[in-house]
């Protein structure tokens, strides 16, 4: 007795387009994904390729008094100029690289510790998080206003609790040597809690298994942290130092409310997003302007390539 066969069928993906059908829809049919992605993609090039472009173009002109002025192509002749400053850019930018990676450090050392903190159920938890959030809820120029009436020298809160103590009053914002250490602070209390976030939600993504395997095998609290914990914590740890990083290079509003034009009368706290600033607005000259800010792009852009990089090679 011979099996029956019955002959196989095509799923509908496998079938042959109809030569009926027109040749745009077969077209749009091989290239869904890339016409599903064109409308962000359009938004994208609109709204930072062409001014990151036009900025670029800026730094290459003497452009200055208006963006709409006649201006000359100079070339790079604004980058050597820029570079050669030795006055006002490169202390612009050890300030900016000294004010982000003391931020940074101490963001997420200070964030690992309360999330560590909030990561196991206690009494009163839900209450102890929203009061770690409320920095977050102002603005950081509200931030920085409020800040600056507390270290006011003369009227400010923070003097006056350190005369209680014993302690004389401190010039805070208003000393050449303590202004950066103090918006320094300001930034700390206002976006740690940011870095707690994205921790405790890796933390509460990890398994328990390689805890309680740890606690068996008779690792203390210190060892279950640095052996266990931290290596599986590493990609989110990555991802936060990637976020808060790329913020604090661009950090500008605090700095701005507290200091005022030019980051202070000595240009103590001046980063190069105030050095940028004060030279668009305050003398018009917006063809080197333009050159720092492509520099400071450029700066950005590369930082964000090295921690890419290094949170792929955490993943793999």
């Amino acid at each position: 007795m011979s099996a029956v066969t019955t002959p196989a069928t095509r799923s509908p993906e496998a079938r042959p387009p109809s030569p009926e059908t027109p040749a745009w829809s077969r077209w749009a049919n091989e290239h869904r994904k890339w016409l599903f992605a064109a409308p962000a993609m359009i938004f994208v090039a609109v709204l930072i390729i062409f001014p990151v472009a036009w900025t670029g173009y800026l730094s290459l002109t003497d452009a200055e008094g208006s963006v709409r002025a006649e201006s000359e192509f100079i070339g790079f002749q604004n980058y050597l100029d820029v570079l050669r400053d030795t006055d006002r850019f490169w202390p612009a930018v050890w300030r900016t690289a000294l004010f982000t990676g003391v931020v940074l450090f101490v963001e997420v050392v200070l964030g690992m510790a309360i999330a560590l903190l909030l990561w196991r159920p206690f009494r009163g938890e839900k209450w102890v998080r929203v009061a770690i959030l409320l920095p977050l809820v102002a603005t950081p120029v509200a931030v920085g206003m409020m800040w600056r009436l507390i270290f006011d020298p003369n009227i400010g809160m923070a003097n006056q609790v350190l005369g209680w103590v014993g302690i004389g009053p401190q010039p805070w914002l208003s000393g050449q040597s303590s202004a950066l250490p103090t918006t320094m602070f300001i930034d700390v209390w206002q976006w740690t809690p940011m870095v707690v976030l994205i921790l405790l939600a890796g933390l509460t993504s990890l398994s328990d298994e390689p805890q309680e395997a740890a606690l068996i095998d008779g690792a203390s609290t210190w060892q279950r942290f640095r052996h266990v914990t931290l290596p599986l914590l590493m990609p989110t740890v990555i991802v936060a130092i990637l976020l808060r990083g790329i913020d604090a290079l661009k950090t500008f509003d605090i700095l701005y409310a507290t200091k005022g034009r030019g980051g202070g009368s000595f240009h103590e706290v001046e980063t190069l997003n105030v050095y940028a600033y004060g030279l668009s607005f305050d003398y018009n000259d917006y063809g080197v302007s333009s050159t720092v800010l492509i520099i400071f792009f450029l700066i950005i852009i590369g930082v964000m390539w090295a921690l890419t990089y290094r949170k792929k090679g955490l993943n793999r």
